[in-house]
């Protein structure tokens, strides 16, 4: 049920329709653009836009930066032994990122065993021939 006020502005929107007010409006016919506030509830919009013009920067993006830089400069180091200490950096970094979700385990970020691991198979293969 619409309020006096909500009908009036209904019957002028209409009248502006049929006049062809809104024919040719500029991006007329193309989407509209999708902020990342707009995936932020409604009720929290405001609090998001007040943290955002303070510069700050939740927890979670401010890890996830951290683990790409360390990520970047992983990709670099030629030492074993630094990588090694930077993989264990990372991975825990991963593990704290990880546990501050309160969503699916599968959303999680797998930490970064994998390489250390195939190397370690690798070495056993060589030594054994």
């Amino acid at each position: 049920m619409l309020t006096g006020f909500e009908k009036i502005v209904e019957e002028k929107i209409l009248a502006s329709i049929r006049k062809g007010e809104f024919d040719n409006l500029k991006g007329s016919g193309k989407p509209l653009k999708e902020s990342a506030e707009d995936r932020v509830p409604e009720d929290l919009r405001m609090a998001y836009r007040i943290l955002k013009n303070a510069d700050f920067i939740p927890p979670e993006i401010e890890l996830k930066k951290e683990i790409q830089q360390t990520e970047d400069i992983l990709a670099g180091i030629a030492d074993v032994g630094s990588k090694y200490k930077l993989l264990k950096k990372l991975n825990f970094l991963i593990l704290k990122l990880n546990s501050m979700r309160t969503g699916s385990a599968s959303l999680d970020v797998p930490q970064h065993y994998e390489p250390k691991v195939l190397d370690k198979l690798e070495n056993r293969d060589k030594d054994k021939s």
